[in-house]
């Protein structure tokens, strides 16, 4: 058994729920406004399933902010809420791996391959990514959880980290990594759950496949519940 208690998956130069460390950088407001190599709301959904993905499979995940308060706004609330009990490491350095806190946490799982990703592509990934190599560890970027000005400068800054050894993944191939195996019944069904909540198309055919063939209830999800202001509602 693995350390987290699943099943021991082979690496082999693969990646394993205990064999990484994932690190979300500046996932913020503010620097979301200025991406427009990939669609925004697709880049959010994006990085919550991947985050759930995270937790389901107990990899240890490192969230880092840069000048909240003065510049950047807080954490996506949709991030925040997949690890509540955790207060992200503040910045003030763009680079992440000129902040002590935030290499002395990746030392501190004891795991030499990161999986990083961050906003924008060009700094928040590049730099530390570079450095991180440097000293020595694997870094693994999550093309579909980054984004930034354009197309173009994500591009380069994608072929800058490869150059650096940087192995370029998407956050569905690094799930489907972890979990490896089908017959893994601990994680299958949250799988399934996570790809018909954030895999589009992908999910879409799982459902269908479990309605249609397999005969399976519809999936159900919480009704809404809708906003009031409380100052109107005792009026």
């Amino acid at each position: 058994m693995a350390q987290n208690g699943l099943a021991k998956r082979s690496e082999k130069g693969l990646l394993t729920p205990d064999n990484c460390v994932v690190t979300l950088i500046d996932h913020q407001p503010q620097m979301l406004f200025g991406v427009t190599s990939i669609d925004r709301q697709t880049l959010i959904n994006n990085v919550v399933g991947f985050s759930k993905a995270a937790r389901l499979f107990g990899v240890p995940t490192i969230l880092s902010t840069v000048e909240t308060k003065q510049f950047s706004g807080n954490i996506w609330p949709q991030l925040k809420a997949q690890f509540p009990e955790q207060t992200p490491i503040e910045r003030t350095s763009m680079n992440s791996w000129d902040d002590p806190n935030f290499v002395a946490a990746v030392k501190k799982t004891g795991r030499k391959k990161i999986v990083l990703a961050g906003l924008w592509t060009e700094v928040c990934v590049a730099f530390p990514s570079i450095q991180a190599i440097a000293d020595g560890y694997e870094v693994y970027v999550v093309e579909d959880l980054c984004g930034d000005l354009d197309l173009r400068i994500h591009e380069a800054a994608m072929r800058r980290v490869e150059q650096a050894g940087a192995k370029p993944v998407t956050w569905i191939q690094v799930m489907l990594e972890w979990q490896r195996d089908w017959a893994w019944t601990e994680t299958y069904p949250a799988v399934m759950d996570i790809v018909k909540n954030h895999a589009g198309a992908y999910g879409m055919g799982v459902e269908y496949a479990y309605t249609m063939v397999h005969g399976a209830g519809p999936s159900t999800f919480p009704y809404w519940e809708m906003p009031v202001n409380a100052e109107l509602a005792h009026k």
